[in-house]
């Protein structure tokens, strides 16, 4: 796996009062705490594919996938993306770290839920996005995403999105759009109007983040403007899913306003 330039890199919020990107390899790293990881299965709503991916169950046809890295010394740092049933193909929001786990987030979707991944969105530009995506390649699946993050990655040398937009898309049942600035300067957010789920991704904190986490690619002045497009465009949003941490509902919105305060 490539990695990129620490200032690219996208990790959780930061465990101590840091604005430092985190690498798997760099001794700055730092996260904002350990997200944990569940280690086995519950049943047949949860699947443990390896030590550091998991999917879950979030709303009817929508599957929650938690991908891993250990960050020395701080541990196992989780990040969300989602798994959509889409008629008998399903679509894969954001890619896990790196190819392997992409690769295992696909034998899950094809072999156990019956629904082969035939489209991809990345959210924005950072590592927890986009690592994954060498994986899709091969098997020729489409990768959505704003112009934006095209235009950065192929800047650093790495796969991106090879289908772009400028501020809102359709992909099958999901609507892609770019609120504006926040977390960085091309992150989106994903809506499923069937199931009322929200995906925030990096620009939308979880509810026990005491911090904007990673900002070294933020922009904090445009970020409030941002979220209240967000709440505007989706009032129906039941289910907001942050980046990191656990999914929540609106509230979150709010949580992430109060945290720019």
């Amino acid at each position: 796996m490539t990695l990129l330039p620490p200032r690219w890199l996208c990790a959780g919020a930061l465990l101590i009062p840091l604005s430092t990107a985190c690498t798997r390899t760099t001794p700055a790293a730092a996260v904002e705490r350990n997200i944990p990881v569940e280690a086995q299965s519950q049943g047949p709503d949860e699947y443990v594919l390896a030590d550091d991916v998991s999917v879950r169950k979030l709303a009817p046809g929508v599957w929650l996938h938690v991908t891993v890295v250990t960050l020395k010394p701080f541990g196992r740092v989780s990040t969300n993306g989602l798994i959509i049933e889409d008629g008998e193909t399903s679509l894969l929001v954001d890619t896990g770290w790196d190819a392997r786990q992409g690769a295992l987030l696909l034998d899950w979707a094809r072999n156990t839920l019956r629904r082969p991944v035939r489209t991809a969105v990345v959210t924005h530009f950072h590592e927890d996005r986009l690592g994954g995506v060498p994986a899709l390649v091969p098997h020729g699946i489409p990768v959505h995403g704003l112009e934006e993050t095209a235009r950065i990655a192929t800047f650093l040398g790495l796969p991106g999105p090879t289908e772009t937009f400028a501020e809102a898309s359709t992909v099958g049942s999901l609507e892609l759009f770019f609120p504006g600035a926040g977390h960085a300067k091309d992150n989106i957010v994903v809506w499923h109007r069937d199931s009322g789920v929200l995906f925030g991704g990096c620009f939308v904190k979880d509810g026990a983040s005491t911090n904007l986490g990673n900002v070294a690619d933020a922009d904090v002045a445009a970020w409030p403007a941002s979220l209240s497009r967000t709440r505007q465009r989706f009032p129906e949003a039941r289910v907001v899913v942050p980046g990191h941490g656990q999914a929540g509902g609106p509230e979150l919105l709010g949580h992430t306003e109060a945290l720019l305060r």
